[in-house]
């Protein structure tokens, strides 16, 4: 494997970071509203399995009315 010097690291850094290509505003803003929406159907999700599980486990030990 060849050494490569800082200064060609930095140089192939720089010609890597040119070639990605950022989202426009509008894209950030969909996806983050697209991710907060799937983190709280989620949660809202495993909350009811952990409430039915609970109340079931519950009516096996005779907690539950």
């Amino acid at each position: 494997m060849a050494k490569t010097s800082p200064a060609q690291f930095v140089r192939e850094v720089r010609q890597e970071m040119a070639k990605v290509t950022w989202p426009s505003r509008r894209e950030l803003v969909v996806t983050t509203i697209a991710v907060f929406a799937m983190v709280i159907v989620a949660a809202l999700f495993f909350f009811l399995v952990d409430q039915i599980i609970s109340w079931v486990i519950g009516l096996i030990l005779g907690f539950g009315g």
